[in-house]
C-alpha cells in the first residue's frame, strides 16, 4: 500500500487546492493536472452488472479537458486528409496519451469504494469492486499502444474482441458525439475462459450509453468473453426510446502489448 502511494506521489506530486499557479501549458499538451484534480473527487464508477469486468466512468473528462485533448490530437496532424480516420502508435506514446493514461490510473485508484465494508478488509474488497485489479493497475507502463479513431455520422465499428496480442485491461475514451455501445457474449468455442454455456445469452445485446468525456474499462470477462460494437446506422442508436443525433465521434483506445509473447 505504501509503495503504491509513493508511486502516486512520484507521478502526480502532492495534491493541492491551488489553481491557476505555475506556467501555462502549451496548446499541444493535454492538461493532465486539472484532469487529475477532477479525478481526485471520488470518481463515481458504474459497474455494468450484466457483464463482469465492464466499468463506466461518465464524468472522466470535463468539457474543457475534452477540448484540450481534441486540440492535442489535431496538432498531431494525423487526420489532415478526409480519407484518414485512424491513427495507431506503439511503444513510445505522445505526451498527452501518457498523461491521459496516468489520469486513468489515478481515477481507478481513487474510485468510490463505498461497497467496502469493515476497514480491516477494505483493501481486499477494493480489489473486487474497482475497475482494474492491482496487478494491472500498477504495471509499467499502464498502456503502450494507442488507437485514435474518427467516425463520421453513420460510421461505427463491427462487433469484435480485441486481439490476444494485447494484455487484459483496455480503456476507451469517447469524445464529441454520444453513442450506444452494444456488448454480445462470444460463442463458447472462441474462448477457453469460463463460459457458462447458456445458449440464450449468446444473442442478448447489452447496451451501454457513452457520453462525451466518458471512460470505459474492460477487463476479465468483459475483455475476453464479450464482443463490443457501435452501429451508428439509422435506427440502431436508440437510448431511452429516443434516437441519438449522430455527430462526428472521436475515440481513444489504450492497450498494453503482450511483450512476453513477442508481439512488440
Amino acid at each position: 500500500m505504501e509503495d503504491q502511494k509513493q508511486i502516486l506521489e512520484e507521478v502526480f506530486g502532492e495534491s493541492s487546492d491551488k489553481e491557476g499557479e505555475g506556467e501555462q501549458q502549451s496548446g499541444d499538451s493535454f492538461d493532465e493536472e486539472q484532469s487529475v484534480n477532477q479525478s481526485e473527487k471520488n470518481p463515481i464508477w458504474e459497474r455494468i452488472e450484466e457483464i463482469s469486468g465492464l466499468w463506466l466512468y461518465r464524468d472522466f473528462l470535463s468539457l474543457e479537458r475534452q477540448s484540450s485533448l481534441l486540440s492535442a490530437i489535431e496538432k498531431e496532424g494525423w487526420f489532415t486528409e478526409a480519407s484518414h480516420n485512424q491513427a495507431m502508435r506503439f511503444g513510445d506514446l505522445p505526451a498527452w496519451a501518457i498523461e491521459l493514461s496516468e489520469s486513468i490510473r489515478k481515477a481507478v485508484w481513487f474510485c468510490d469504494i463505498s461497497e467496502c465494508g469493515d476497514s480491516s478488509t477494505c483493501d481486499q474488497d477494493k480489489e473486487e469492486v474497482c475497475p482494474l485489479p492491482s496487478d494491472l493497475l500498477w504495471r509499467e507502463p499502464l498502456f503502450d499502444q494507442l488507437i485514435v479513431n474518427v467516425y463520421q455520422p453513420g460510421e461505427g465499428i463491427c462487433g469484435h474482441v480485441d486481439l490476444m496480442r494485447f494484455e487484459d485491461g483496455i480503456a476507451i475514451v469517447s469524445l464529441e458525439s454520444a453513442c450506444v455501445m452494444h456488448f454480445t457474449r462470444v460463442k463458447n468455442e472462441t474462448s477457453n475462459i469460463g463460459y457458462d454455456g447458456k445458449e440464450d445469452t449468446l444473442m442478448v445485446k447489452i447496451p451501454v450509453y457513452l457520453t462525451p468525456g466518458s471512460l470505459v474499462i474492460m477487463q476479465g470477462e468483459a475483455r475476453y468473453l464479450w464482443k463490443h460494437e457501435i452501429n451508428r446506422k439509422p435506427g440502431f442508436q436508440i437510448w431511452e426510446g429516443q434516437e441519438i443525433c449522430q455527430k462526428k465521434r472521436t475515440s481513444i483506445t489504450l492497450r498494453k502489448l503482450c511483450h512476453a509473447k513477442g508481439w512488440y
